[in-house]
């Protein structure tokens, strides 16, 4: 028996120690893939700016490749009318686009004071200045000097691509963008692309000089307004605030509390950058609303792994409890047989001894053989019918009785028995009862028999108290006895199952109240207890009430 302790100890101390393991595992799990998610917020906080700044200078992109471009369709026939509709489309589409010079340029036309003096002899023929101002294009005459320089710096751009351009294929992108566009910080100037036999013509202007042939070309200046650019923040869970900054621009006192990350805008821009900002605060629920999932879930197989160990763990301790009541009952059976079977050998050898016993001494040891072989025939029958029972091998054989006699009959047997039991009864509304007298009469032996055991010896005392109820016949059997503990209540219908008193320390094997119960419930009834420590226990015993008259 103790080996098999030691065995269930150990297995005890593993499921713990599963337990702690898995317990710490968890703590460790959690906190790894915390970090592990705020590592990945804060490289998204880094990464992810580049997607805003996409978005951000979307329509600047599309302004730059589409809409510039658009003035090489006129091929240098763009006038003011047409020049404002122009204008007044991109005004609509382009808020940043704050204000456009437009160019009218004649390419070999005579030297003037708007001319520059190269190969081609490039003049302006006229200036306007566009402005929106409520949805409405205002055009005005008005010149820069900055005018002038920009006019300037495309027509020698010009001059120089005539000079050596390459007449037999198209221009290459980069060749295009290098003369025909100029950007500088918050301006574009862009020249219309002549086609290659303008090329052609405008290479014989440049050896032959200004002759009577005059060719046009269109070129706008866009001036930008880079706080007009509409920031896009396409990831509002890990920037709280996106705005345009210059380069230069840094928090007076670096705002020890906030995450900080920039990108630089475009090339016309290039002065400005986009200034992305955070409480710490901010990522860190961020970091938190990430995380739950991943928590719930590693909770989740933490939970399940417990509730295997808690499966393994009650498995252990049923078979522990099984395991005892197996050990108590060997021992206590074992207690029960050799009392009668030590008599028995007792009275046997005197009988065989060789002196001579007087009459009342063989009538004694014939009474003491008789009473301990009537012992061990009553338990070897309460297990045979114990078994019975759960098998449901048994046939209730009813019949009617008549209640007052029946009762009567128990007490009166008890009297003798136990000659200081004040045992007493009573019977309300109910004259006979159609049942199987051998069942109804063990379940009250061994009620009584209990009531009788575990009693003090000057308060052993019992009622029984039997009443028709709805159809239901009621016993009550009420004792003054020791009582029984609240957390026992629930276990003493159990099979091997004893409480640990000093009225049961000759031995019991734990199965009168648990086959009452069984007697009960193969009779379609119902066994209960209402009990107080020191005060006494009522069982109550529910059955249908049945009568001859209905049978």
């Amino acid at each position: 028996m103790k080996e098999e302790k030691s065995v269930y100890g150990k297995s005890f101390s593993l499921i713990i120690a599963f337990l702690i393991l898995i317990s710490v595992v968890f703590i460790i799990a959690l906190f790894v893939t915390y970090n592990l998610t705020s590592n990945y917020v804060e490289g998204e906080f880094e990464s992810k700016k580049t997607e805003v700044l996409e978005q951000t200078i979307k329509p600047y992109n599309d302004f730059f490749n589409n809409r510039v471009p658009e003035i090489t369709f006129y091929q240098g026939y763009l006038d003011s009318a047409s020049a404002v509709k122009y204008s007044d489309s991109v005004f609509n589409d382009y808020p940043f686009v704050k204000r456009i010079v437009f160019y009218e340029i004649q390419v070999g036309s005579q030297h003037n004071d708007y001319n520059v003096k190269n190969a081609l002899s490039i003049g302006i023929q006229a200036i306007y200045e566009y402005r929106s101002k409520n949805g409405v294009v205002i055009t005005s005459n008005k010149r820069r000097p900055s005018d002038y320089v920009d006019f300037k710096l495309m027509a020698n751009k010009l001059d120089n691509f005539v000079a050596v351009a390459d007449t037999s294929r198209e221009p290459t992108q980069d060749e295009k963008f290098k003369t025909f566009y100029d950007i500088q910080p918050e301006k574009i100037s862009y020249l219309n692309i002549p086609r290659r036999e303008e090329v052609m013509r405008y290479r014989e202007l440049q050896k032959q000089g200004p002759g009577t042939s005059v060719y046009k070309q269109n070129m706008l200046t866009f001036i930008l307004d880079q706080y007009a650019l509409k920031v896009k923040n396409s990831h509002p869970e890990l920037y709280q605030d996106v705005s345009i900054r210059p380069v230069v621009y840094d928090p007076i006192d670096n705002e020890s509390n906030n995450i900080t990350t920039e990108a630089p805008l475009p090339v016309a821009f290039s002065e400005y950058k986009l200034y992305f900002s955070s409480p710490k605060g901010y990522l860190t629920a961020e970091v938190n609303r990430r995380f739950m999932p991943i928590g719930a879930i590693v909770l989740l197989i933490y939970s399940f792994l417990v509730l295997i160990g808690w499966l393994i763990y009650r498995n252990l301790s049923i078979n522990l409890k099984l395991f005892k009541l197996q050990y108590d009952f060997i021992n206590n059976f074992t207690h029960e047989f050799k009392t009668p079977i030590s008599v028995i050998k007792i009275a046997g050898s005197n009988l065989r001894g060789d002196s001579e016993l007087s009459e009342r001494q063989r009538k004694q040891y014939g009474k003491i053989l008789d009473e301990e072989a009537d012992k061990l025939n009553d338990l070897m029958n309460k297990l045979l019918s114990f078994t019975q029972l759960e098998n449901k091998s048994i046939r209730i054989k009813k019949e009617d009785i008549v209640l007052d006699d029946f009762v009567k009959s128990y007490l009166d047997t008890f009297r003798i028995k136990y000659p200081d039991f004040k045992l007493e009864y009573r019977i309300y509304g109910i004259i006979d009862f159609y049942t199987d007298p051998v069942l109804l009469g063990s379940i009250f032996q061994n009620l009584i028999e209990n009531a009788y055991k575990y009693s003090n010896p000057k308060q052993r005392e019992l009622f029984i108290n039997i009443r028709l109820e709805k159809r239901h016949i009621i016993f009550s059997f009420k004792d003054k006895g020791i009582g029984i503990a609240k957390e026992e209540i629930t276990h003493i219908f159990k099979k091997f199952y004893r409480i640990e008193n000093q009225y049961n320390q000759n031995g019991s094997v734990g199965l009168g109240l648990a086959f009452c119960k069984e007697l009960a419930n193969f009779m379609n009834g119902e066994i209960e207890v209402k009990s107080k420590i020191n005060t006494g226990s009522e069982f109550i015993v529910t059955l249908p009430y049945e009568s001859a008259v209905y049978n």
